[in-house]
C-alpha cells in the first residue's frame, strides 16, 4: 500500500534551487541518471566478485515513449530496499555512494578494490525535475530478500512510497513524466547527442529500443549501443592501434586533422590519482591568435562521466595548443559537477600534465631537431609565453626556444644553448635584437660592431618576443642584452680605443651634434659618437627601459595609447658623410639644405631599422631635390 511522507529536509525551497538554479543546462539530467545507474552497476559487479550468482550482462537502458510522453532510464545494477530509498532519495543531499565507500572502508577492502563511483553529493537525481513534472522510481534489492519498492514524487516536499509492488529483476528504474517544454528529450536524436556529450565513456553498455517498420508493415524492435565504451587513455599504450589514436585525436582536435605529433599517455597516483591523455598537434589551428573563437583547456572526465571540454585549470594557457584528457579518480567537484572547487588537486594536475608535456617535447628537441623546429614554426609563439608567466619552470622553457640569427641562413633556427655553445671565448653576453621580420633587423646598423667581431647576433622577429625579453634576463650565466637598446660597450681588447675615438669625435664635431639635436629636437633624446658603426652614418637607439620601436608599433595596433617616445641618435665618427655635415655646418649653419640633409638622415637611419617614416612623400621630395642639386653640380 501506498504511503505519502514528507522530504526530510526543508525541500520546497531546496528542490525549486537546485530545480532552476543549480545546472545551467537541461542536458544534463540525463547525465546525471546515467551516471547514477553506472553508479549502481558498478556497486553490484563488486558484490559479484564474491557472489558470482548477481553477474549478468550489465546494461543501461533508455527508453522514450512519445504516446505517454516519458522517458525511462533503467539498469540491471545494486538496486535499493525501502530503507534505503528512503534514506538515500527521500532525504536531500544523501548520498548513498559516499556511505557505501565508507561501509567497505570499514570492511577492510582495499583501496586498489574499491570500486568506481562518481556520486558525492546525492542530488544529481534531483536534476530530473528540470524536465519532469513527476518521477516515479522502481527498485528491488540485489541478493536480497527485501521486496521491491516504488517512490513517486513532483518535488514538491511530499513523496509516496509502496512497498508492496512487483519488480521480478534486481535493478533500478526511473520513469520521467515530462513536461510539455521538455518533450524534445523523447527525440531519439537528441538522447543520442546527450550521451555521445556527456557519457560516451561510461564502462557500460547504454541501450535505446529502435522500432523499425517492415515492407510488410509489420514493425521491429532492436537495441541501438549509443556509446562507445572506448576510453582509450585508461588503456596501455601498446594495446591501442594507430588508427584509434588518429580517430580519437580527430574529435579531439576539432578542426578536422587526424594528424598529430606524439601521443603523451600519464597516470599519477598517489594524493592525486588521475589517467591522462595529450596530443601535441603538427599543424597550428586557424584559432590559435584568435582568443575569443578559441576553447582553451583540457577535456575533464571523472571517472569516464564528461565534466567540460574546456578545464582551463588543468593546464597553463602557454600550452593552450595541447589537446587531450584528463580523466580524475578522486578531484571534488561541486554539487551540479558544472564548476570546479578551488582545491590543490587541480594545481598538482596542472603541475604533472606542464612537466611531462615540456619533458617530451625536450625529447623531441633532443632526439629530432628538424621535426622540433617544424613544431616550433607553428607553436613557438604560444610556448614562448611561458618564460614570462611560468617562473617555476623558466628555465625548462629557456632550453625549449629557438630563433633565427646573423649567422644563420633565413628560415633555420637555433637554441639558446646552440648559441652559448658557438661563443667566442670573448663574448660575455647574449645579444639580440628585435623587429617586424628577418629582412628588416638583418640590415640593421646596429649589427655592423657585432659582424666584424664574428659575434652572432639572435634574431627575435615574433610579436611576444620584446615582451618576454623582460623576463629572460640570462641564460647558463649569460645575459641578454640588446644590441640596439642603452650605451655601446666595445670588448675589452677594443674598449680603451673606442673611448679614445668618441672623445676626439665629440670634441671634433661639437658644432655639428648641437645643430642636429637643436634641428631634430622634437624626434630624438640625444645625439652622440659611438664605435657601434663600422659602415653605416647613424643608427638610432632606445634608452634601456624604453619600449623598442617594434613593442611600441605593436601596441598602437591593438589601439593601447602608448605616448611618443624620442630615441638616441648615434653617429658613426669614422664615415664621411658625418665629415661632410660638419664641413658644410661650419660654412653656413643656416643653409637651407643643411636642414634637409639632416632630416633625410633621420629618416633614412629609420628606413635602415626598419620602421616607417612619419612623411614618405616628403621624403621623397627631399631625395629629388638632393638628386638634382648633384646631377647640376
Amino acid at each position: 500500500m501506498a504511503e505519502t511522507k514528507q522530504f526530510k529536509t526543508e525541500v520546497k525551497q531546496l528542490l525549486n534551487l537546485m530545480i532552476h538554479s543549480l545546472y545551467s543546462n537541461r542536458d544534463i539530467f540525463l547525465r546525471e541518471l546515467i551516471a547514477n545507474a553506472a553508479d549502481a552497476i558498478d556497486k553490484a559487479r563488486f558484490e559479484s566478485l564474491t557472489h558470482p550468482e548477481m553477474a549478468r550482462e550489465w546494461q543501461i537502458r533508455i527508453e522514450p515513449d512519445k504516446e505517454k510522453k516519458t522517458l525511462r532510464i533503467s539498469d540491471n545494477g545494486i538496486g535499493m530496499t525501502a530503507e534505503e530509498v528512503v534514506e538515500n532519495i527521500g532525504t536531500i543531499a544523501k548520498s548513498g555512494t559516499r556511505a557505501f565507500l565508507q561501509m567497505l572502508e570499514e570492511k577492510g577492502a582495499g583501496k586498489e578494490n574499491l570500486p568506481e563511483l562518481i556520486g558525492q553529493f546525492g542530488v544529481g537525481f534531483y536534476s530530473a525535475f528540470m524536465v519532469a513534472e513527476k518521477v516515479e522510481l522502481r527498485t528491488k534489492k540485489a541478493d536480497s530478500d527485501a521486496p521491491a519498492v516504488s517512490w513517486t514524487s513532483r518535488g514538491e516536499g511530499e513523496y509516496e512510497l509502496d512497498s508492496e509492488i512487483e519488480k521480478s529483476e534486481p535493478g533500478t528504474e526511473i520513469t520521467l513524466y515530462l513536461k510539455p517544454d521538455a518533450e524534445i528529450y523523447l527525440e531519439s536524436w537528441k538522447i543520442s547527442d546527450i550521451v555521445s556529450r556527456y557519457s560516451d565513456f561510461i564502462a557500460y553498455p547504454i541501450v535505446m529500443p529502435e522500432r523499425k517498420v517492415n515492407s510488410d508493415k509489420t514493425e521491429t524492435v532492436t537495441d541501438r549501443t549509443l556509446n562507445s565504451q572506448k576510453a582509450i587513455w585508461l588503456r596501455k599504450p601498446d594495446e591501442i592501434t594507430p588508427e584509434e589514436y588518429k580517430s580519437f585525436y580527430s574529435h579531439l582536435a576539432n578542426f578536422g586533422g587526424t594528424e598529430y605529433l606524439k601521443a603523451i599517455h600519464l597516470t599519477a597516483e598517489g594524493m592525486s590519482e588521475f589517467k591522462a591523455l595529450l596530443f601535441i598537434p603538427k599543424q597550428a589551428p586557424f584559432n590559435l591568435l584568435m582568443p575569443d573563437i578559441q576553447k582553451k583547456g583540457l577535456q575533464l572526465y571523472v571517472k569516464r562521466v564528461f565534466i567540460t571540454d574546456e578545464c582551463k585549470e588543468l593546464i597553463p594557457d602557454y600550452l593552450r595548443f595541447i589537446c587531450g584528457v584528463v580523466d580524475s579518480s578522486d578531484l571534488p567537484l561541486n554539487v551540479s559537477r558544472e564548476i570546479l572547487q578551488e582545491n590543490p588537486q587541480l594545481h598538482r594536475i596542472n603541475k604533472a600534465v606542464t612537466s611531462k608535456v615540456l619533458s617530451e617535447l625536450k625529447k623531441l628537441l633532443e632526439s629530432d631537431p628538424e621535426t622540433y623546429a617544424a613544431f616550433f614554426r607553428e607553436f613557438g609563439r604560444i610556448l614562448k609565453e611561458g618564460i614570462h608567466t611560468d617562473r617555476e619552470n623558466q628555465e625548462k622553457l629557456k632550453d625549449l626556444v629557438m630563433y633565427e640569427s646573423m649567422n644563420t641562413e633565413p628560415g633555420k633556427m637555433i637554441t639558446l644553448a646552440n648559441y652559448v655553445d658557438a661563443m667566442p671565448e670573448s663574448q660575455k653576453e647574449i645579444y639580440y635584437i628585435s623587429g617586424d621580420k628577418r629582412e628588416a633587423v638583418a640590415s640593421s646598423p646596429a649589427l655592423e660592431y657585432y659582424r666584424s667581431k664574428g659575434y652572432d647576433v639572435l634574431f627575435m622577429t615574433d610579436p611576444v618576443d620584446d615582451w618576454i625579453m623582460q623576463s629572460m634576463l640570462q641564460y647558463r650565466k649569460k645575459h641578454f642584452k640588446s644590441v640596439a637598446k642603452g650605451d655601446f660597450e666595445a670588448d675589452e681588447a677594443d674598449k680603451s680605443a673606442a673611448e679614445e675615438t668618441v672623445k676626439k669625435a665629440t670634441e671634433k664635431f661639437a658644432r655639428l651634434v648641437d645643430f642636429l639635436k637643436k634641428t631634430l629636437a622634437d624626434k630624438v633624446s640625444d645625439v652622440r659618437f659611438s664605435v657601434r658603426l663600422t659602415d653605416s652614418p647613424c643608427c638610432l637607439i632606445t634608452e634601456n627601459n624604453g619600449l623598442s620601436p617594434h613593442l611600441e608599433r605593436l601596441f598602437k595596433a591593438m589601439n593601447q595609447e602608448i605616448p611618443a617616445s624620442k630615441r638616441i641618435l648615434e653617429l658613426n665618427p669614422n664615415h664621411p658623410l658625418v665629415e661632410a655635415l660638419f664641413e658644410c655646418c661650419n660654412k653656413d649653419e643656416t643653409a637651407p639644405e643643411l636642414t634637409a640633409y639632416v632630416k633625410v638622415l633621420f629618416d633614412q637611419a629609420l628606413l635602415m631599422e626598419g620602421s616607417p617614416i612619419p612623411d614618405p612623400a616628403e621624403f621623397a621630395r627631399q631625395i629629388t631635390r638632393l638628386l638634382l642639386t648633384g646631377i647640376k653640380k
